[in-house]
């Protein structure tokens, strides 16, 4: 079972305003191309930039020029005449990785950004966006196994150990949980000893079924690809994908059930135990499937980070529901 570490001081805290800096070329919408240029050519002695601003008087972004169409613009003419309209923009508050998701689509080097008012206050870098954003992501794959944001190779071993063993010891006590359902059937597993041998079968493919629907969800929700209302439609495919999945690789391990219990001598059937393993790894995986996509969506309604958290609950219900199920049929079935 794997689980994340807490971050002191999380990235994913970071918000536009942090990354802001001010925007060099803002002009008014009445003044000429020529003017304009003559500006710019002050300016491009100290500041590199892709776009000038147009604002009105009380400082609200009406307009976007790009060089290109300032240097080819009749001179003559207001950057009102062929500015683009209702420009895209952040806002100060905006979250880094709603950011991201709102820049998905829009590859710009810079973007304005503005209060709720639609006032200007500066602009954030594209590069600056995607640096940010890069760390975010990596650090989502840390976090589900228990490493911190902020370790990194040349980490100290004391700063990984305070980073890591509290979840670890988290971990342990979920455990506890999955040994409590194989302690409830212990008398099975003592009379049918070759029960035993399988379960790390189960709770391993439970896992990586229950993992594989997760990277997916948290794909989405991080992309912005999953939206409202799309929530059922993921999980039936999860747990269609799961099923299957569980179906085909409860073919190979039932049947690897079977030899073994053929290859022991066993007094039960090796047939039924081969169908027994077969039913309760399809039906583990398409759980483990719908479960993937569940958790991180609760825990985000729930104001909780879903790649920091999510692992621990899922690895514990596929652990629970896959030696449970296991157990019970075979309990159900041979006892």
């Amino acid at each position: 079972m794997q689980v994340s570490a807490p971050a002191a001081k999380r990235e994913s805290s970071l918000t536009i305003g942090q990354l802001t800096e001010p925007a060099p070329a803002v002009f008014r919408p009445e003044k000429t191309a020529s003017e304009a240029i003559e500006a710019v050519r002050g300016l491009a002695a100290k500041y590199f930039f892709t776009y000038i601003y147009v604002t009105d008087v009380t400082g609200r972004l009406v307009g976007v020029v790009t060089m290109r169409d300032l240097l080819l613009a009749d001179h003559t003419r207001a950057l009102g005449d062929f500015m683009l309209r209702d420009p895209f923009f952040l806002r100060p508050q905006t979250p880094l990785m709603e950011a991201m998701r709102l820049t998905l689509h829009r590859h710009f080097p810079y973007y304005p950004v503005c209060d709720d008012d639609g006032v200007l206050t500066g602009m954030v870098r594209g590069a600056t966006l995607f640096e940010k954003e890069a760390i975010e992501i990596t650090a989502q794959a840390g976090e589900m196994v228990g490493v911190a944001r902020e370790e990194r190779t040349g980490s100290s071993w004391l700063l990984s150990l305070r980073f890591r063993h509290p979840w670890l010891q988290i971990n342990l006590l979920t455990t506890f949980l999955a040994a409590g359902v194989v302690g409830a059937f212990a008398h099975t597993i003592d009379k049918i000893v070759v029960l035993a041998v399988f379960l790390p079968v189960m709770m391993g493919q439970a896992a990586n079924t229950g993992c594989q629907s997760l990277a997916v969800a948290l794909r989405g929700i991080t992309l912005g690809e999953l939206k409202p209302g799309g929530e059922k439609a993921l999980m039936f495919k999860e747990s269609l994908v799961g099923l299957c999945n569980g179906a085909l690789t409860g073919l190979t391990a039932g049947a690897g059930m079977f030899v073994y219990a053929r290859w022991k001598h066993t007094p039960e059937s090796p047939l039924t135990l081969g169908v027994i393993v077969f039913l309760a790894m399809t039906g583990t995986c398409a759980i483990s499937g719908i479960t993937g996509v569940i958790t991180p969506l609760v825990l985000k309604k729930f104001g909780i980070d879903p790649a920091s958290s999510s692992s621990i609950l899922l690895t514990t219900i596929t652990d629970v529901v896959s030696m449970g199920l296991f157990l019970c049929l075979a309990t159900a079935w041979l006892v």
